[in-house]
């Protein structure tokens, strides 16, 4: 295992299982950049620990089934389902809240994080908006 993977997997760890937002923060670089599709691109470490500080918030016990992981060269990429009860406020892309609505959510989403000298330096993260929206009962289910 590499330098990547073991970051990434330290990340994944700190989101989830530890729930520990000192550790996430401490997984990028000061001047780390990260692209996510509700929050578009976040310059820092601080601004990318707010981020998944509000997703934590939102759902507080996240669960990650990996379905693959991989690692080529300085990068790590993972595939797989981020789950959990919605038990905390929802933030939208405007800055706005909606109230909790205690419904279960399992979208399936790919992250990647380039990393050098033990920090990840670009992260961009990949989810479906719709599915979320949907699963939380604030978005109506397309018709077929």
């Amino acid at each position: 295992m590499g330098q990547a993977r073991e970051v990434m997997d330290r990340l994944t760890e700190a989101l989830t299982t530890a729930r520990d937002p000192k550790a996430v923060a401490e997984c990028f670089a000061h001047d780390a950049v990260a692209v996510t599709p509700d929050a578009g691109e976040l310059r820092g470490r601080d601004s990318i620990a707010e981020y998944f500080d509000q997703m934590s918030e939102m759902i507080p016990q996240a669960t990650f089934e990996s379905l693959h992981k991989y690692e080529a060269g300085d990068t790590a990429i993972d595939e797989g389902f981020f789950g959990g009860r919605n038990t905390g406020p929802i933030a939208l892309p405007s800055g706005e809240t909606l109230p909790a609505t205690q419904q279960e959510v399992r979208i399936l989403g790919c992250d990647l994080a380039t990393v050098e000298d033990g920090v990840i330096v670009s992260y961009r993260l990949y989810f479906d908006q719709a599915a979320l929206f949907t699963q939380l009962g604030i978005m109506p289910e397309a018709p077929l």
